[in-house]
């Protein structure tokens, strides 16, 4: 449909003018004069304010749960560590250090959670009634040290799942 230049300046923006009334008064409203309600903008903001509060509490529980499994693994390589020092020698080592210097391991890792090398090294007790603890080679020191036989953290604390740091 074409319209002619009548029809044109029929149209002015007087002609545009729609009325906008509330409980109190109207007040004329142009076509141009677009915008959002009060309550509009107060439901926007409130869902951005969940929004964020649920995206805080998510990123503070995926740093604990990123220390958490790093903790985890460093335990699992240290154990793994012990039990291939404890399968070539026949002995547990005297210390994590010894892991290191045998090359068993290439350093002994911080702590994830106390950000230290502080780990609870926890020696394997021999039982003297037991004949398969003594020591046949005849080296008296290696027979008096039992060695190193697993290894936790020194962490205070409980993990996300409720277990202390030190079960581990």
């Amino acid at each position: 449909m074409v319209e002619t230049r009548s029809q044109l300046a029929d149209r002015s923006p007087q002609s545009d003018v729609r009325r906008r009334c509330t409980s109190a008064n109207c007040e004329p409203r142009t076509a141009n004069q677009r915008g959002f309600t009060l309550i509009e903008l107060i439901v926007v903001v409130t869902i951005i304010g969940i929004l964020a509060a649920v995206a805080v509490a998510n990123v503070k529980n995926a740093q604990t749960k990123a220390r958490e499994a790093a903790l985890k693994d460093d335990l699992f390589e240290m154990r793994k560590a012990i039990d291939n020092y404890y399968a070539d020698k026949q002995k547990y080592p005297d210390g994590l250090q010894t892991l290191v210097s045998e090359k068993y391991l290439r350093a002994i890792p911080k702590d994830p959670i106390t950000m230290k090398a502080d780990w609870v090294e926890i020696q394997n007790s021999t039982d003297p009634n037991d004949p398969t603890a003594t020591d046949t080679s005849g080296d008296a020191a290696q027979a008096m040290t039992p060695g190193v036989s697993d290894v936790h953290s020194n962490a205070t604390g409980n993990g996300l799942d409720g277990t202390p740091y030190k079960d581990w």
